[in-house]
């Protein structure tokens, strides 16, 4: 049994070191296509979505082409953590990091006055959609790039988000110039996340609880 058990921990250990160095290796390469402009289809702290480095405007117009998106329809954005916020927007709210810290589900707050982003992700009042993720691979991206990243479901406009990678269609797969290994076996359900209007002055408009 012992000799078992010792099995048992080193195949662990060999596991999760072979995991760490794939995901690894999908950080680099990852980070190395969005910094020459590229677009990526990666796994979210909620579904799967097209992404690019969300400072980097003809990378944003390409994630609109991608999609068949009109461009005037604004795109949220992911950050590592919440003190990244404060690059990109004129003013965060004292109340953005109660709602971040208590959410218990991923949150996406839009802010008013947004900075430093591709203008084609702003909607009215320039304000932009940013969640901080959950989820570790997509933290260690943000941090890797140093930038936030364009988040959006990985499908056609119009057409039905896929939950799951293998939803996800060919016609996407084929235009994004990299996809993440990363998660793309995971079945685990993924709920979307809640989205709220957050003004300076601290006012709330629940968009989607």
């Amino acid at each position: 049994m012992r000799t078992y058990a010792i099995f048992s921990d080193f195949f662990d250990i060999a596991v999760k070191r072979a995991i760490f160095v794939v995901m690894e290796e999908d950080l680099k390469t990852a980070v190395e296509v969005m910094r020459k402009g590229g677009v990526i289809l990666y796994p979210t702290d909620t579904i799967w979505g097209i992404g690019c480095d969300a400072t980097n405007a003809e990378a944003v117009d390409k994630v609109y082409k991608i999609k068949k998106r009109a461009n005037n329809k604004a795109m949220l954005v992911l950050v590592g953590k919440m003190e990244d916020v404060e690059n990109y927007v004129e003013t965060v709210p004292e109340m953005a990091y109660q709602l971040n810290e208590l959410s218990e589900k991923p949150i996406t707050i839009i802010y008013d006055n947004a900075l430093n982003l591709a203008q084609e992700l702003l909607g009215d009042n320039s304000s932009v959609g940013i969640r901080v993720s959950r989820e570790v691979f997509t933290q260690r991206l943000c941090k890797m790039l140093r930038k936030p990243i364009v988040s959006t479901s990985a499908n056609i406009a119009g057409e039905p988000s896929p939950a799951f990678f293998d939803e996800i269609s060919d016609e996407i797969k084929s235009a994004v110039d990299y996809i993440v290994k990363y998660r793309q076996d995971d079945k685990t359900p993924h709920a979307p996340s809640s989205v709220v209007m957050l003004s300076a002055d601290n006012t709330i408009k629940i968009l989607r609880p």
